[in-house]
């Protein structure tokens, strides 16, 4: 494989954002989301390039609380896979939470392996906030907050996915 770049996403980047997303989402991998959540929510990501400037991958980080925020939509191109994007864009979003002051990244995955390998552990089935933070989260409209805390009513949107964590 040629070499990639990382870099922060821009405008120009949401439709194959969403094109690298879509496959992803009819195999239940991830949710496919409206494009005007990309745009809404784009200075959270970061994408992959190749020499060429396609995209090539994608991930973003979802700020939750003071000391936590959450990884989404990290994907990685089918013809990609196993090269190093996805660990390259995990780990500049590692790097962007530490500047961001947070010492705790949330993801919500089936792909647990490859977040084991990098660092992350399965979460206890308990709460990951104290109860006066898990209140003032309650009062989040943001579903990934709700899959977070494990909230019932998001069940039937994350069944077979695992939640998982790390301590920067």
């Amino acid at each position: 494989m040629e070499s990639f770049t990382v870099r922060r996403a821009k405008t120009s980047d949401v439709k194959s954002i969403r094109d690298l997303v879509r496959p992803l989402a009819e195999d239940r991998v991830l949710l496919e989301k409206e494009a005007v959540a990309y745009y809404e929510n784009l200075q959270e990501f970061f994408v992959a390039e190749d020499a060429d400037g396609n995209v090539i991958g994608c991930g973003g980080l979802h700020v939750m609380w003071e000391d936590i925020a959450e990884v989404r939509t990290l994907a990685t191109h089918s013809a990609w896979r196993g090269h190093g994007v996805g660990h390259r864009l995990l780990s500049k979003l590692l790097d962007e939470a530490r500047d961001l002051g947070v010492s705790r990244v949330f993801c919500l995955t089936f792909e647990v392996d490859f977040f084991l390998r990098n660092g992350f552990t399965v979460m206890a089935e308990q709460s990951a906030v104290d109860p006066e933070v898990y209140s003032e989260l309650l009062r989040s409209t943001d579903e990934g907050v709700a899959e977070f805390l494990d909230l019932a009513r998001v069940k039937p949107n994350t069944l077979g996915n695992t939640r998982m964590i790390t301590n920067l």
